[in-house]
């Protein structure tokens, strides 16, 4: 096992909780390895003068006035393997990228590259440049001298109010109860135990602390160092973020839009606990942590918290929330029907809900799924509960599965029981027979389905036999009450319906499955399969292509096996790939596969609907469930993920030892199409503690964003059985980038108080960041063969020649996107940034550097013209000239796609439309051409590829000629806010005014 980083490694057991911690590190001095553009590196001795002004290192064959750095010539500092010598290839492997850091400095932009033996290291020396860069600046006073900050003033405030004999002294228990209270997830013990070290240390042991013993408490035990080293990251002169400094936080790093001054203010309000801070609008590292934490900063998309999908779709265009033996709260067999599991299913949004209906003892129907007749629940409790919670967490419809294992007498009771219980509330209206598609979930707001058997048209009795359903059989056997044998001849079982019953079934027909020719030729939308665990995972993997042409127009529910008597549960993602809607899930029983569950329905407002992938819903699209690699006209995207630290862990459950230490490590797993599942883990944090530091990168491919989910899990890698800590599950799609707390959950899903994990997210090829490349090196780059998406032959002529004509766009295409996201890289390496960042970070970035130079700014924007030429003025260094070329080329590369996406898009659009219009006719083309058995499947996959290929490659140009106009947008409000843009007349909103390509419909 590796010992991770961790912030209280340092000399000392020394913690960074101030700036002048670094600088005293920094006076001190400490051993780094210098990197030469040979890519060797030395061991060398480096500290700071004590007039601090200039960094020194020693040896050197240089005399000492060379071997040095002066603070004034510094532009920039990055932290990573951000400049060519750390990115060679010699070298990338070699140590891990928390570990570099680099000093650009003087008039050429050099760059002094170094490498500290941990992360901790790197934080004090880059915290502490900056600072120093920033105090050479505006020359406040030295760092822990003088006027005392913000912070140490608040917190003497606040031990005045708790000292209320006004003595100067406040008992140890109350100073304990008030950083608590300040901190609620810190252990009591932790407090206490500080306290004692530092009355030790001060030699003023007694029951009674001081205000400055206080401060230094506080300071030690609160100050979270990686969010410390965020702040100063961003603050433009102190310890603490003004308004300007919190607006670019928010715009730059959290990715938020149409942020203003007014918003900064209205947050510094809410957080900053300091009443000087409110009111000069300064947000301090306690009002900054404090936000970090908060709902206002949550990982999970504020849009999704309410309805936020098209909600206008046919029914089956969903992913439909879904119950299996809802009111269990323990295992299938052995458990205990309770009612409350139904509130408990309804109240997390579940919209299916199975009821097996058997025999009563008192003549009533009841349902139960235990082998115990005393513990069963009566059907008219149910449904009186249902009525009162149907719609509680969502206004869409509730779909009740009906299976009846009870006599026709106590059928008609139950019937009447629903129409008398439910009223207006039950959907009754017969289905409309000129539709091809089932009504929308915004049409059946409120209303309950009910799922079930009908009997024929040609039956006039008032009740009649209907073949009967697999499910809930094998439970009949273990209660024995199953009183009759199959039927000869392995037909499927008849079962007595009562016309009440069968009447109050609309759109939910449930009918056997014969096979998927079939169900196209002759089922109706209102009619729908259930298919058990096992069926369903064999059509996935022999024939999904059908299975997801199936679920686009009919609903279909997959149960789980009856050989799960423990009621553990099925994979939902399994059967979601394929477009099952209904997967129903124990939801009684935790663990992962239900976390995903839960996690996937979190999205829409939970209001237990997701719209399917758009892929899998349109009429022709190509789509394998079970593909490899990336899908025709998707666009993959890459999750960058920084997993920093973490707050609060507690024990795993089961875990006696007294003393016991956590030794967590964080695994980040991806669930989708097997194309995108993967996991990778964290190295261990060894005796960390509650709060562990991780610092580590992890990065993933997503090929179907709009199906993946991610999993966090926290593990314990020192105890033996019970290893669970805690784990959070959020939808892709749903992630916020930036700086973010993920709220961790126990097994059973429920929210563990105060247990918290900081990570940072970036995700390339989305609004905002330019595409990722997967050999991200610009050497590796260049060698990268150019790979075209084309169409391929139908073998039915008329049709290839159609498509044939796409074949120019379709390249045309690809150049305009690759050609602009190359460029993009290549610029945003120039500036020492990931391809995660945006083109706002990029030309702050640039005017950081010229404005750390004595001489006025030697590079400008001018933002008179639509597409903003950078101009040198006067000589420049290399570096800039490099950095000028990069931007030229992603400026005209820009233009050209800007300028002839419309034309390209036009072309990609004609042949697709032209290609729909062979749709209806394919029947007759397929005779004519005397296609049958395998060459007949080839053609139709091959047409419904080049429909989806040619929709995708055109959306993709809709796509990124939106973010290229967008990009043009950042450099117009970047250059006008960091000054170094000139003859600025249009607003640069203007350019957000632009008309969209029109959508591509379905």
């Amino acid at each position: 096992k590796k010992k991770t980083v961790s912030f209280s490694s340092m000399p000392n057991d020394r913690k960074i909780n101030s700036t002048a911690a670094c600088i005293s590190l920094m006076l001190e001095g400490c051993e780094l390895k210098k990197v030469r553009s040979n890519s060797r590196m030395y061991s060398r001795f480096f500290v700071l003068d004590a007039d601090m002004r200039s960094v020194r290192w020693e040896p050197s064959k240089k005399d000492s006035e060379k071997a040095k750095i002066e603070i004034k010539s510094v532009k920039e500092v990055r932290v990573g393997k951000k400049t060519p010598v750390l990115r060679s290839n010699g070298l990338s492997d070699q140590f891990p990228d928390e570990c570099a850091f680099s000093i650009i400095y003087g008039d050429n932009y050099e760059s002094l590259d170094l490498v500290a033996s941990s992360a901790d290291v790197v934080s004090a020396w880059v915290m502490g440049l900056r600072y120093l860069v920033s105090y050479g600046k505006h020359s406040p006073e030295a760092p822990g001298t003088g006027h005392p900050s913000l912070r140490t003033s608040w917190i003497s405030s606040v031990f005045d109010l708790a000292d209320l004999e006004k003595s100067g002294r406040i008992p140890v228990s109350r100073a304990v109860q008030l950083i608590k209270a300040l901190n609620p997830g810190m252990k009591t013990s932790t407090i206490e135990l500080k306290f004692k070290e530092l009355q030790k240390a001060s030699e003023r042991p007694g029951v009674e602390v001081a205000c400055d013993l206080f401060v230094e408490a506080y300071c030690e035990l609160c100050t979270r160092p990686e969010i410390f080293f965020l702040l100063v990251q961003f603050s433009s002169n102190k310890e603490y973020l003004g308004v300007k400094d919190l607006l670019m936080f928010l715009e730059v790093e959290q990715g938020m839009e149409g942020v203003t001054e007014e918003k900064c203010l209205e947050i510094v309000g809410k957080y900053e606990p300091s009443k000087e801070g409110r009111e000069k609008g300064y947000l301090a590292i306690d009002g900054f942590t404090r936000y970090l934490l908060s709902a206002d900063c949550s990982i999970f998309d504020p849009q999704h918290r309410k309805v936020c999908q098209d909600m206008a779709q046919p029914l089956s265009h969903y992913y439909i929330s879904s119950a299996h033996s809802a009111c269990l709260l323990e295992d299938n067999f052995w458990g205990r029907s309770d009612i409350n599991g139904y509130i408990s299913a309804l109240g997390l949004g579940c919209r299916s809900i199975e009821l097996v209906l058997w025999d009563g003892p008192e003549g009533e129907p009841v349902v139960y799924t235990s082998p115990s007749a005393a513990s069963c629940v009566p059907f008219r409790a149910v449904v009186g509960l249902i009525d009162q919670h149907a719609f509680a967490a969502s206004a869409y419809p509730l779909i009740l599965c009906l299976v009846v294992r009870c006599s026709a007498p106590q059928q008609r009771l139950a019937a009447q029981c629903l129409r008398k219980t439910l009223g207006e509330k039950l959907y009754l209206e017969p289905p409309n027979p000129v539709a091809s598609y089932l009504p929308s979930p915004e049409q059946l707001k409120g209303r309950i389905l009910i799922k079930g058997k009908k009997l024929p048209p040609s039956c006039e009795d008032s009740e009649g036999e209907v073949s009967d359903e697999e499910e809930g059989w094998e439970l009949a056997r273990r209660l024995g009450q199953e009183d009759r044998e199959p039927p000869e001849g392995g037909g499927p079982r008849r079962v007595r319906l009562s016309r009440e019953l069968s009447e109050l079934v609309s759109l939910c027909q449930a009918v056997p499955f014969q096979d998927f020719e079939s169900s196209r030729r002759g089922q109706r939308y209102w009619e729908m399969c259930s298919f058990s665990e096992v069926e369903a995972g064999r059509f996935a993997n022999e024939c999904p292509a059908e299975l997801v042409s199936y679920n686009k127009r009919f609903l279909s529910r997959v149960y789980p096996s009856p050989m799960r008597i423990d009621a553990s549960n099925m994979n939902p993602q399994d059967f979601w790939k394929c477009g099952c809607q209904m997967v129903a899930m124990n939801y009684q029983t935790p663990g992962l596969m239900m976390d995903l569950n839960a996690g996937w329905f979190r999205q829409n407002g939970a209001c237990g609907y997701v719209l399917r992938p758009a892929i899998m819903r349109e009429e022709v699209s190509y789509f394998s469930a079970n593909a490899k690699d990336s899908l025709p006209g998707v666009p993959a995207q890459l999750l960058h993920l920084k997993v920093i630290s973490g707050q609060n862990l507690p024990k795993p459950k089961g875990s006696g030892a007294k003393g016991e230490v956590v030794e967590p490590y964080v695994c980040a797993e991806i669930h989708g199409i097997p194309a995108d599942c993967a996991e990778h883990r964290t190295k261990t944090a060894l005796q960390s503690g509650d709060n562990p530091i991780f610092d580590e990168s992890l990065e993933f491919q997503i090929n179907l964003p709009e199906l993946a989910v991610l999993r966090f899990v926290v593990l314990d890698d020192d105890y033996i059985g019970d290893e669970f800590i805690a784990q959070y599950t959020i939808p892709f799609e749903c992630l916020q980038p930036g700086y973010r707390h993920v709220p961790l959950q126990s097994l059973a899903g429920e929210p563990l108080p105060h247990a918290t994990l900081f990570v940072h997210v970036a995700i390339t090829d989305r609004r905002g960041g330019g595409k990722g490349h997967r050999r991200g090196l610009a050497g590796r780059r260049g060698r990268r063969v150019r790979e075209y998406t084309s169409t391929k032959a139908t073998g039915i002529k008329a049709i290839d020649e159609v498509f044939r004509t796409a074949t120019q766009p379709l390249r045309e295409a690809t150049d305009l996107r690759e050609n602009v996201q190359n460029a993009l890289v290549s610029f945003k390496e120039l500036c020492g940034l990931t391809p995660a960042a945006n083109m706002k970070q990029c030309i702050l970035t640039v005017s950081t550097w010229l404005l750390h130079s004595d001489s006025t700014p030697s590079v400008t924007l001018n933002l008179a013209e639509q597409y903003p030429p950078m101009e040198a003025q006067g000589p420049i260094p290399d570096l800039l000239r490099k950095v000028l070329t990069a931007y030229e080329t992603m400026i005209q590369t820009s233009r050209t796609l800007i300028e002839s996406a419309d034309v390209v898009y036009g072309k990609l659009i004609q042949a697709q439309q032209a290609g729909m219009d062979f749709h209806k006719e394919l029947h007759r083309f397929e005779t004519k051409e005397g296609l049958r058995g395998h060459k007949l499947q080839k053609a139709l996959e091959s047409f419904a590829w080049n429909i989806t290929v040619l929709k995708g490659q055109a959306d993709l140009l809709k796509h990124a000629k939106a973010e290229a106009l967008d990009n043009l947008w950042q450099i117009h409000n970047a250059g006008q806010s960091c000054g170094i843009g000139r003859n600025s007349s249009a607003s640069p909103e203007s350019s957000r005014l632009r008309v969209p390509l029109e959508p591509i419909p379905e």
